[in-house]
């Protein structure tokens, strides 16, 4: 395509992703955001377990038995013409790393609030990465029909908790049992729960210049119409000002009210916030440039890899944000971290489980790239003569380790299959002792070690032991600063997996004591 189709193109896109605590309702939103699009033709709930029906986002075995998500997907539709990019992310803390990269790879994020348990701590971690990328956050306080706090406590625990101004962009009628609809003060309208019941069937009823229902309606004689109305107009009068550059700069938060398992206010959601969304944004490099989404050269960066996403063929797939030019299948590219020439032949587009062959896509799409081993988390891909490096992705350092060794020592070829292949997903960590080929893996939470155990027997055959070594705190040593007698039983020597030299102490005296000992020691916690 040309330039001018390829700038109309990448304004269409909008890239965003879904954050919330567990259990605050986010894979519900999503499957409500895909049924709008057209995507799915049935929202598969994760409560449906007896029906055999689960979230469409929610892909991996052990997700669907618990009812979680523990890995990011990603899912793509097309709307009000507009082409929409949805990453689901985990809400379980064991998994906030892999939540971070895929901050990293959006142009906006979309809070999920449980109504009735309001900011969560999960939730406050991951809207610190938001505010760390200064990227536009939506938020959708969720369980509006289920009894849950009052509306304004909420939206002051959100500005006071999160340190954000917050713009109701609609208000609740009542809740739970008695939740009659919203009134919708962006749209000057009032949204009903139950339109056969009060309306006719028609969901919205106009509202004056003076935001009141003109004549006579049903809704009028209801004993919260009056107490909405005056909560309505005090919101306009006192609250914050409404400003399209303030949500753009990730300082305001539109709020918008509903229930995503009803389906109740998530349509006017997503058609108000695909007119405020972002398109797709330029992104530095450590060559000091700035690359334009528009760009005509070609490039993008791996922020994700998942092994056997479709277990019958054992593939790996590396999710690639494009952040500038077009990507067309059979391309020739240049990997940044190694100067390699590649070419890009078999590439996918997703909707969770089921995926098709992508053969163009353009900045701000996500697309799949089919690896034989060639990529690692953070990877920079670009066409053209001049060097792009992005900058570098989040890394966290594992907190709590295990020994990990094959059951069947006759299935040692699958054993060493599975633990490199689930490595280089990046959410756990594989380490080897100094001098012997024995395995130690290190995660932040321990439901990583429950999945990777769980992947392990179903996905490569292989029963794993796993033995606790607990906490450690992992630091590195430079090669020429190491001395193999340095290592004991409160500081272990071991080897990542690109065979540099660290220690893992076994608690703060222990690592203290060592730079006591040895003070011209350099550690350092990341390498």
């Amino acid at each position: 395509m040309n330039k001018k189709e390829l700038e109309t193109e990448v304004k269409r896109r909008r890239t965003f992703a879904i954050i919330s605590h567990p259990d605050a309702g986010k894979t519900t939103i999503t499957e409500q955001l895909l049924l709008f699009g057209g995507a799915i033709r049935q929202a598969g709930t994760v409560k449906a377990k007896k029906s055999g029906k689960f979230a469409k986002s929610d892909w991996m075995e052990i997700e669907k038995q618990r009812g979680i998500s523990v890995t990011s997907s990603v899912m793509q539709f097309e709307y009000q013409n507009k082409r929409i990019n949805i990453l689901d992310t985990p809400g379980h803390e064991d998994f906030s790393e892999d939540t971070y990269r895929t901050l990293m790879a959006v142009d906006a994020a979309v809070m999920v609030v449980d109504s009735a348990k309001g900011i969560e701590e999960q939730t406050k971690k991951l809207f610190k990465v938001c505010r760390m990328r200064g990227i536009p956050i939506f938020t959708f306080m969720n369980k509006l029909d289920r009894d849950g706090r009052e509306p304004l406590e909420l939206i002051e625990e959100l500005e006071e908790v999160l340190e954000i101004d917050a713009y109701p962009m609609n208000w609740p009628f009542g809740s739970g049992k008695n939740l009659l609809g919203l009134y919708d003060l962006y749209h000057n309208r009032i949204e009903l729960h139950r339109p056969e019941e009060m309306n006719g069937g028609e969901r919205f009823i106009p509202l004056t210049a003076e935001g009141e229902i003109e004549g006579d309606h049903k809704i009028k004689n209801e004993s919260l119409y009056d107490q909405v109305l005056d909560e309505a107009l005090l919101l306009k009068e006192a609250g914050n000002d409404f400003s399209k550059e303030a949500i753009t700069k990730g300082k305001l938060t539109p709020v918008f009210f509903g229930s995503a398992l009803t389906n109740f206010g998530v349509q006017t959601f997503l058609e108000t916030f695909l007119e405020f969304a972002p398109e797709p944004a330029e992104q530095e490099t450590v060559e000091e440039k700035v690359i334009e989404p528009t760009d005509e050269e070609f490039s993008g960066f791996i922020f994700k890899i998942q092994a056997n996403m479709d277990p019958k063929h054992r593939d790996r797939i590396a999710f690639l944000r494009i952040c500038s030019g077009q990507f067309e299948k059979g391309m020739d590219v240049t990997l940044s971290r190694e100067d390699k020439k590649m070419r890009l032949s078999n590439s996918t587009q997703f909707m969770a489980e089921s995926r098709e062959t992508v053969s163009s896509a353009v900045a701000g799409d996500i697309i799949g790239l089919y690896d034989t081993g060639n990529f690692q988390i953070g990877d920079t891909i670009y066409s053209g003569k001049n060097k792009v490096t992005f900058k570098e992705l989040p890394q966290f350092t594992p907190e709590l380790f295990v020994k990990v060794e094959a059951k069947n020592v006759m299935k040692q070829k699958s054993f060493h299959k599975g633990i490199n292949q689930l490595v280089q997903e990046g959410a756990i960590q594989l380490y080897k002792s100094y001098h012997a080929e024995s395995y130690i893996i290190g995660a932040v939470g321990q439901l990583q070690f429950e999945v990777f155990q769980h992947r392990m027997r179903n996905e490569y055959n292989s029963e794993v032991v796993m033995t606790s070594i607990g906490n450690r705190i992992a630091r590195w040593i430079s090669q020429d600063q190491l001395d193999e007698n340095m290592g004991s039983s409160r500081n272990v020597l071991v080897r990542d997996r690109f065979d540099n030299p660290l220690f893992l102490f076994e608690n703060q005296f222990a690592l203290r004591w060592f730079s006591d000992k040895y003070p011209d020691v350099e550690l350092t916690a990341l390498l």
